[in-house]
């Protein structure tokens, strides 16, 4: 279910809940996400109010989120609009904002609507969560035993 995010309401939000003792940025907040949507093998989009900032370089390397600002005199609001009416299978989108607007028209295409804060909250729940995450067995990082190793090559017959 790809996801469309309206980022400065997002980021309000993230700063509001004082969830974090650091300053967010945009920047910070788009690897974040970009992690989670890694983590639950989905894509997204989040758009920004404004130009952004100069240098855009690193947003490049974002594997799951495609970053957008919105432009001068054009509010990100109207883009997702956009977005929303643009895509061809709304009932697998998910519209993350707390914007009566957006939540409405995500609604009227059939789509998922989600409150920013709730997605914080689901995300941080997601990233947290140790029992996502694949390990290697140690023996893959340790290698063969000697006895091991010895069997696979009588077993394949490459003995001295």
């Amino acid at each position: 279910m790809p996801f469309i995010i309206d980022g400065t309401n997002l980021l309000r939000s993230v700063e509001g809940s004082g969830s974090s003792a650091e300053p967010f940025t945009d920047v910070r907040l788009c690897f974040i996400i970009s992690r989670y949507l890694g983590r639950i093998g989905q894509k997204g989009q989040i758009v920004f109010d404004g130009t952004g900032p100069v240098e855009k370089n690193s947003f490049d390397s974002m594997r799951d989120l495609e970053v957008c600002f919105s432009g001068l005199g054009v509010e990100a609001d109207a883009v997702i609009e956009d977005k929303i009416r643009a895509n061809t299978a709304p009932r697998t989108l998910t519209v993350v904002s707390s914007d009566r607007r957006l939540r409405n028209a995500a609604r009227a295409r059939s789509a998922v609507s989600v409150k920013s804060d709730v997605f914080w909250n689901q995300l941080q729940k997601q990233l947290s969560c140790k029992g996502n995450i694949c390990r290697e067995p140690n023996s893959k990082q340790s290698g063969l035993t000697q006895g091991e190793t010895e069997q696979w090559l009588k077993f394949f017959d490459l003995g001295e």
